[in-house]
């Protein structure tokens, strides 16, 4: 798929979809007049909320998740065109066609600023379609910037595959065949061909077009070529049928499908000149040169220049296939490759062939397809560069290792561990990189001198060698520094105790022409993942801890440590932004309504917890809930909530609930009763008006005591309601345990039933449940009117979701239930 961008006029080239050019104006004043003064974007509610008809059908919402774009919400249009009704996926999972036109036309409008207007090409089913997508960004209320984007087809389409075959020099043709009386192929129809094969023919299309090859005039007409086809046919396989003239030469691929037959036909005049040139130049050529038949791999001929570099006499060759001058273990490497080989090849790589004493010599090899006795073949010429890979690899070891202790260089240590990172990251193996210095080494070369240096560098480069085996890799970074890649997926203990053994070994003496030289070495270590992904990073890690290493006084390793403590700070920030947060009031509560589906009017409001960091901004109650549940605070924080959702909940009208959720760590304290008991009072609410939800992780700890705080709770005259109901393992049971006043149907549920038979079926069946138990069923994540019209067709009580509003603050309900406008059914 191709995006560019496009003017808004429809142009002159194809029949447009006037509908969809209606639609573009359309959005594109709707983001003009969402645009407040003074800010770059529109808000999302302002653009992509509303009246937007049967164009949310054809709108997709992108938003930016850890730098990636990602689908958030998609009408059933987009859902069709991209083959995936997945909501909440990164574009990367989307078929490429589609990700890389969303991509760029949200892309562009992001750097813009603006409704961007792209053209996106993509093949479906053999045609081209064509299709036009707007971009419209826009900015979130909770940070960040979203990004709606509408898509819809052009009228005008083509087939690929009769593009091609029209536009194609080869000919190309389909022929059926006619069985005589006894059932044998006797003649042929040409039933399709196109103007490639005409022009080969000599014939207008017109007069080849179903004529059958027995009445002649054509030169697939010969005899000998019908009674190829006929055994093609007979046979039900493949072939290749050579057609020489005066003045050129055609060859035939022929391949059978029962009684039809595909044709291609090419000019292969030049190829065929060229072959006899190439005969001309084959016998007394200096370099080694054969052919070879290329389906039995037999050699057919070779040249003296072969004989004599191989040491095989002529007739041994002869006699010989092609595998037996390749070593063992190259035979499946050699076999693909000739598989993949065209008309013409070149080797790409050098090979190993085995001459007739039994040395083996480094080739590389170039070739073209040939007839050679009437047997398809291949034309080989052979160049051996032996000796100059010998000096190449002499070169390349020069190239990667230190010339004065012979261990391997930074560059080929970098190399190598980049390898084993790439090979370690797909199974999430440890690759470990340790830093090595010696302790003292400037006092041996000051007191000695640098000859005594380096003599002593290389004896330690033996003591690193003799310990570093196998896939392990020990390098000399320069100086008296030196670094060690362990692949093997070592652990941190392994890791230590080879880094000890390894300073034992370092630290034994050494003697030097006769002069006894004491050094001591320290280590510094960092293992892949935790202390980085890339060569860089491991080995900026690996010398940090080597410096502590050294400040520790040497003679020791230490581990790099980075990640351990950003966890731990990251944990003691939240944890100490919170405390401050609760006694500075930065919480706040939103409120969503809940929609009494019969009634059409807004029967209570869910509360919704919130904080407003003072630098951070809104952040996530997935973030701090756990947390806030792991230090204890959930429960003080629970209480506050109860409170202010009871006293804002007074300022509504006497028939509006108001819902708070509880955590499963508020029933371990004991005190929840308690605190319901003074929420009510301080407010003065009903307890018929506030609900309790809670999840099902309430009875999988201490059933019986978690059952006798919510009969408690309802003997005050309280609501309970089962949240996220049908996603649990035993969510029938605990209706068997506790007499819900509310289940809620679980938002997964609610977003395919426009288009997932088996999630109406599961809501049907909630339905029916909570009618039979006489349970009110609250379904959320409404967002469309096709999913409000499923559900209020299953008898579905309640709804709650963005099709009504997302969560307001608590100055903002009033508006909601004074501007509250009643969805009507489509069918309506």
């Amino acid at each position: 798929m191709v995006t560019t961008n496009k003017k808004k006029s429809a142009g002159k080239s194809g029949k447009f979809n006037t509908e969809m050019f209606d639609d573009i104006p359309v959005l594109q004043r709707k983001w003009q007049a969402a645009l407040r003064p003074g800010e770059a974007l529109p808000r999302y509610e302002d653009v992509m909320l509303g009246s937007l008809g049967r164009l949310a059908d054809h709108i997709v919402l992108l938003s930016e998740h850890n730098d990636a774009l990602g689908v958030s919400r998609s009408g059933r249009y987009i859902q069709q065109w991209l083959n995936d009704d997945r909501w909440d996926i990164p574009l990367s999972d989307l078929p490429p066609d589609c990700a890389t036109a969303l991509g760029e036309a949200a892309s562009s409008a992001l750097q813009n600023g603006r409704p961007y207007l792209a053209s996106a090409h993509c093949v479906r089913d053999g045609l081209v379609r064509t299709y036009d997508v707007l971009a419209l960004p826009t900015s979130s209320r909770w940070g960040g910037t979203l990004v709606g984007a509408y898509v819809n087809e052009r009228d005008a389409q083509y087939n690929l595959l009769d593009t091609i075959f029209s536009a194609t020099d080869e000919g190309v043709l389909s022929l059926a065949a006619i069985r005589d009386a006894a059932g044998r192929p006797a003649d042929f129809q040409i039933v399709h061909l196109n103007q490639g094969a005409a022009r080969l023919l000599e014939q207008p299309l017109a007069a080849l077009l179903w004529r059958r090859l027995g009445a002649g005039g054509n030169l697939l007409c010969a005899p000998d070529v019908i009674r190829q086809l006929r055994d093609i046919v007979a046979c039900g396989n493949r072939g290749q049928i050579e057609i020489d003239l005066d003045d050129r030469s055609l060859r035939l691929g022929v391949t059978a499908f029962g009684d039809m037959l595909s044709l291609t036909v090419s000019d292969v005049t030049a190829l065929k000149r060229s072959e006899v040139s190439f005969r001309l130049l084959f016998d007394n050529n200096p370099m080694p040169m054969w052919v070879f038949d290329a389906e039995t791999m037999q050699f057919l001929s070779v040249n003296d220049a072969a004989v004599q570099h191989y040491g095989y006499s002529r007739e041994t060759f002869l006699q010989m296939q092609l595998r037996q001058i390749w070593p063992q273990d190259e035979w499946a490497t050699h076999s693909q490759a000739l598989q993949q080989v065209g008309d013409v090849y070149d080797s790409g790589r050098d090979w190993r062939h085995l001459k007739a004493d039994g040395s083996e010599i480094h080739v590389l090899t170039f070739g073209r397809r040939v007839a050679f006795d009437g047997r398809d073949g291949y034309l080989v010429a052979v160049v051996d560069i032996t000796e100059r890979r010998k000096a190449e690899a002499r070169i390349a070891h020069m190239a990667h290792h230190d010339g004065l202790t012979n261990l391997s260089n930074r560059d080929f240590f970098q190399d190598r561990l980049r390898l084993a990172l790439e090979r370690s990251q797909p199974a999430g193996k440890r690759v470990a990189v340790l830093c090595v210095d010696l302790d003292l080494f400037k006092n041996v070369n000051d007191s000695f001198g640098h000859p005594i240096g380096d003599r002593l560098l290389k004896a330690v480069a033996e003591r690193l060698r003799s310990e570093v085996r196998g896939d392990n890799l020990v390098a000399r970074l320069g100086g008296d520094e030196f670094a060690i890649v362990l692949p093997s997926d070592v652990s941190p203990n392994e890791a230590s105790d080879f880094a000890d053994r390894l300073i034992g070994v370092l630290s034994a003496r050494y003697d030097i022409d006769g002069i006894e030289v004491i050094v001591g070495a320290s280590i510094g270590i960092a293992l892949s993942p935790g202390d980085g992904a890339s060569c860089e990073e491991l080995m900026r890690n690996a010398d940090m801890a080597l410096y502590r290493a050294k400040s520790d006084g040497g003679g020791v390793h230490r581990f790099f440590e980075r990640e351990m403590n950003q966890q731990a700070q990251k944990r003691r920030d939240m944890e100490r932004d919170l405390r401050r947060a609760f006694a500075n009031g930065e919480f706040e509560l939103h409120y969503q309504p809940l929609v009494d589906i019969a009634a059409n009017r807004i029967s209570g409001f869910e509360s919704l917890l919130r904080w407003r960091h003072p630098d951070k901004g809104m952040v996530s109650p997935a973030e701090f809930i756990p947390v806030a549940e792991d230090i204890g605070l959930i429960v003080a924080l629970g209480e506050w909530v109860l409170r202010e959702a009871c006293s804002e909940a007074m300022n509504w009208p006497v028939d509006v609930k108001v819902a708070v959720n509880l955590s499963p760590v508020q029933f371990r304290s004991r005190h929840l009763v308690q605190a319901v008991i003074s929420a009510l009072a301080h407010s003065g609410l009903s307890p018929r008006r506030l609900e309790l939800e809670i999840t099902e992780s309430v009875f999988l700890a201490e059933t019986e005591a978690n059952l006798a705080i919510l009969h408690q709770l309802r003997e005050l005259g309280v609501s309970i309601s089962m949240d996220d109901f049908g996603t649990g393992y035993s969510s029938l049971s605990y209706l068997r345990s506790f007499p819900f006043d509310k289940i809620k149907i679980d938002r997964s549920f609610v977003k395919d039933l426009a288009e997932r038979s088996d999630c109406v079926a599961i809501v049907r069946a909630i339905s029916g449940l909570g009618r039979s138990l006489n349970i009110t069923t609250t379904a959320e994540g409404v967002e469309t009117t096709d999913q409000l019209d499923w559900l209020r067709a299953e008898g579905c009580n309640e709804v709650q979701g963005f099709l009504f509003s997302a969560a307001k603050p608590a100055s903002e309900v009033a508006a909601l239930l004074s501007g509250f406008v009643p969805r009507a059914s489509k069918a309506a």
